[in-house]
């Protein structure tokens, strides 16, 4: 049996002890989280029960939570999507001058977390903040205007300020791989503007902007960290988030976990089953360059003064953040009354703020070369070789990307409570995990597209040579993919960095705090807090502004990629 499948499927013992090892950890620290939070939710006295399903059916307040989070989904995915579509037609349709920089400008909100971006935009959109001391000292109006309409507004604009890229990326993607030749079919049929968009060119997008919708309807429905700031307390992560005191005594909380894992599961279901009913794919593509126009001189005014302004409108809270972190004084004033740089180097001496970067950079690189390890090991055996359950693997090594960050970390912090890795004795072992568990996907799919644009001709050159497999992937291989395995390790550190639903969740004490829950923490101090955050913020996005260059660089359109699922 053994000899069978080793002359089947390209395996060897190595191959197999690491299949085994990479299964026990996918075990232990994917699916093992999520099946504790499932027992724990439906074993009730020892048989299963939905009584606490049923309890949160017929809860108005739970009620209320679920119904505000799909809420938040909807609008934040609907709001992208109006905002992504005409930008993503815009460039990808029309050649002009500059493309290429107001193609960058597009990652410019990714650069600051939407909870980041929070603290500035409280500052300047509060009640008493700077827009309407504006507003009432030029007399537009009598009294303050509810810029954040209690909270839900103002979490959707920072939602949609800083997802609309993944909307486009995944969107712009889709419309530049359509065949030309069928969209002008359907012109020398009679269809023009609108209606070839919807017929023809909509529905052959549609495997692109649902895997982009998807992600920010979970991404939007799932977030914590911005609800929190905003003090928009009542969805279900804020709930989760406030058992957390009291995991093992209530069981709630749960259910509201696996409540959001068969939402998920649920979703990615329904669009698999929306695209498997219809075929979207083209029988021969057609050369993509040719659907390309050259803009004339008013498009191409029109298509920078509509980037810069969007880019204007995205950038209001990275100035707000920025404003407030060199800010003395600012408080009751259109604009700081007094400047100052003091809170930067604060930064690097405060209790809290200084321990939790050099927690942050050691809890990032442990994950980073965790990612490595395992991205190019997976990616290796889906580019160059022949194992069983290829598809699976595929898909178990991409499952983090659908999932959402808090169901895993409150899997983390259940699941082995009471045990070595109980993260509210020393968070460190789970948060690692966290983190390279979380961005796997991207090192996996930044090595694969590496592997697959590398032809594999060159390696059995070199093992003809009598190179061993090894050799000839590190001496031969390596080098020629060099790019996307730096780029994909750049982002798993970046985003590790500004990770924030792991970092609140399993860091509990002040001495394990990395960066961004240090950044919640100082968020309620009255007195500098706010400031020290800021300015804590403000380096958080130069560091990913440089990461984010820098993987452009590497990758340049297959960036995308990065955030498909």
């Amino acid at each position: 049996m053994v000899k069978t499948l080793l002359d089947r499927y390209d395996l060897t013992w190595s191959r197999i002890l690491f299949l085994a090892g990479l299964s026990a950890f996918f075990v232990f620290f994917l699916f093992y989280p999520l099946w504790y939070a499932v027992v724990r939710a439906l074993w009730v006295n020892g048989e299963i029960s939905l009584v606490f399903f049923e309890l949160m059916a017929g809860n108005p307040v739970y009620k209320e939570m679920i119904l505000n989070s799909f809420r938040l989904g909807m609008f934040t995915t609907i709001a992208t999507t109006l905002l992504s579509l005409p930008i993503a037609f815009l460039l990808v349709r029309y050649d002009f001058k500059g493309k290429n920089i107001l193609n960058g400008l597009i990652l410019v909100p990714m650069v600051l977390p939407p909870f980041v971006g929070a603290i500035g935009m409280k500052q300047m959109f509060a009640r008493f903040g700077s827009i309407n001391l504006l507003l009432l000292e030029l007399g537009i109006v009598d009294q303050p205007i509810d810029w954040f309409g209690g909270g839900f507004t103002g979490v959707v604009i920072l939602q949609v300020l800083h997802l609309y890229p993944i909307m486009f990326l995944n969107v712009a993607a889709a419309l530049s791989n359509i065949d030309p030749s069928l969209e002008e079919a359907a012109r020398n049929m009679g269809a023009r503007g609108f209606r070839l968009f919807r017929s023809v060119t909509f529905p052959l997008m549609l495997p692109g902007y649902f895997a982009g919708a998807i992600i920010v309807f979970i991404w939007a429905f799932t977030d914590l960290g911005t609800p929190l700031i905003f003090n928009y307390r009542q969805v279900v992560m804020v709930e989760i988030f406030n058992a957390i005191s009291d995991i093992n005594e209530n069981p709630m909380a749960y259910a509201l976990v696996v409540f959001l894992l068969l939402l998920t599961v649920l979703f990615f279901y329904l669009s698999k089953l929306m695209l498997g009913k219809r075929q979207y794919e083209t029988v021969a593509r057609g050369h993509v360059g040719s659907a390309t126009r050259r803009a004339s001189p008013g498009m191409t005014a029109f298509i920078y003064s509509v980037m810069i302004s969007l880019t204007a409108i995205a950038l209001i809270p990275h100035l707000s953040v920025f404003l407030t972190s060199i800010s003395e004084r600012w408080f009751m004033a259109i604009w700081p009354q007094e400047i100052t740089g003091k809170y930067y180097p604060l930064v690097y001496r405060h209790p809290i703020a200084g321990p939790s970067i050099t927690m942050s950079l050691m809890l990032s690189s442990l994950s980073t070369v965790c990612d490595v390890v395992l991205g190019i090991s997976i990616a290796y055996l889906l580019a160059r070789t022949r194992v069983p359950f290829r598809g699976a693997l595929d898909a178990v090594a991409m499952l983090p990307l659908a999932l959402p960050g808090p169901v895993l970390a409150f899997g983390y912090l259940a699941g082995y409570s009471g045990t070595f890795l109980d993260a509210r004795h020393n968070p460190v072992p789970l948060l690692v995990i966290a983190y390279a568990v979380r961005r796997l996907p991207y090192m996996v799919r930044s090595a694969y597209a590496g592997f697959q644009q590398t032809s594999v001709s060159l390696e059995e050159a070199a093992r003809n040579m009598g190179a061993s497999p090894l050799r000839a992937t590190l001496q031969i291989t390596f080098p020629l993919i060099l790019a996307n395995l730096v780029a994909g390790a750049i982002l798993c550190f970046s985003f590790a960095m500004l990770e924030v639903s792991d970092s609140l969740i399993l860091a509990l004490k002040a001495q394990y705090y990395p960066i961004t829950k240090a950044i919640y923490a100082l968020m309620g101090r009255i007195a500098d807090g706010p400031y020290i955050a800021s300015a804590m913020g403000i380096l958080g996005m130069l560091l990913l502004m440089l990461s984010l260059f820098l993987a452009g660089r590497f990758l340049g359109r297959r960036m995308g990629e990065l955030f498909r699922t």
